[in-house]
């Protein structure tokens, strides 16, 4: 890295541009910092957080990731880029406050997954590729391939909870669910951006615990549909 800036220092005050050494120092800092934060473990965190978070909230992570581009908190890389411009910002933040209401009425959330599902899983592919992008093609495609599975994997955890927790008549278990997946997704962007490999940690947990709640859940609700079929049989028995 040092031997990359000497000749771009040289290069420059060859064209008549002269730095002093502390500006070299600073700026050759800057640009180590940079390369850090961009290493392929950060890279990998940030694709797998991005396509994981996605499945709960698309317009947050959106939002946040570019929010973090535009104020310096972190660098992205080129395709995650158009997320700081300021039209993304404003559109993906007026659809994280439609979401965040949306997401706190029963039944209605649910609704608002299942449309959303069409758009959350192949965005969080999309999102999780373009942390690659085109200039690291094989890698963009494997990162798409893993953002899509998890963006799927979450997207089913939550919509089985949600289903599960309709069932109640009680709006305070939905209420829960909902703010708890904000912090969620907060903390998923927040640990993949800063703790590579405690958010990699975080992530098999996460998905161990998924692939419970599935389990669990969906028998659950297959146990309830058929109570509820049952019943909807000896309804038009008796009418018969």
């Amino acid at each position: 890295m040092d031997a990359i800036w000497l000749q771009i220092v040289q290069w420059l005050h060859s064209v008549g541009l002269h730095m002093d050494g502390n500006t070299v120092r600073e700026v050759a800092e800057g640009a180590k910092h940079v390369t850090e934060k961009l290493d392929m473990t950060s890279m990998m965190a940030l694709a797998a957080a991005l396509g994981w978070a996605s499945g709960f909230r698309l317009y947050a992570v959106v939002f946040l990731v570019g929010a973090m581009g535009a104020a310096g908190w972190f660098p992205l890389p080129a395709g995650l880029s158009v997320l700081q411009n300021p039209v993304v910002l404003a559109v993906s933040g007026f659809m994280l406050l439609v979401e965040f209401f949306a997401d706190k009425i029963p039944w209605f959330d649910s609704l608002w997954d299942s449309i959303n599902a069409f758009i959350r899983v192949p965005a969080g592919a999309a999102l999780a590729a373009g942390v690659f992008g085109a200039d690291n093609a094989s890698m963009a495609v494997a990162a798409g391939l893993l953002g899509g599975t998890l963006s799927a994997t979450s997207l089913a955890t939550k919509m089985t909870t949600r289903a599960a927790a309709n069932t109640s008549p009680e709006p305070f278990s939905n209420w829960g669910l909902s703010f708890l997946e904000d912090g969620l997704v907060v903390g998923t962007v927040w640990l993949a951006t800063q703790y590579p490999v405690a958010f990699a940690v975080a992530l098999v947990i996460a998905i161990i615990l998924s692939v419970i709640v599935l389990v669990v859940l969906f028998k659950f609700l297959r146990a309830v549909w058929r109570r509820l079929s049952g019943s909807f049989s000896d309804s038009e028995r008796k009418v018969v």
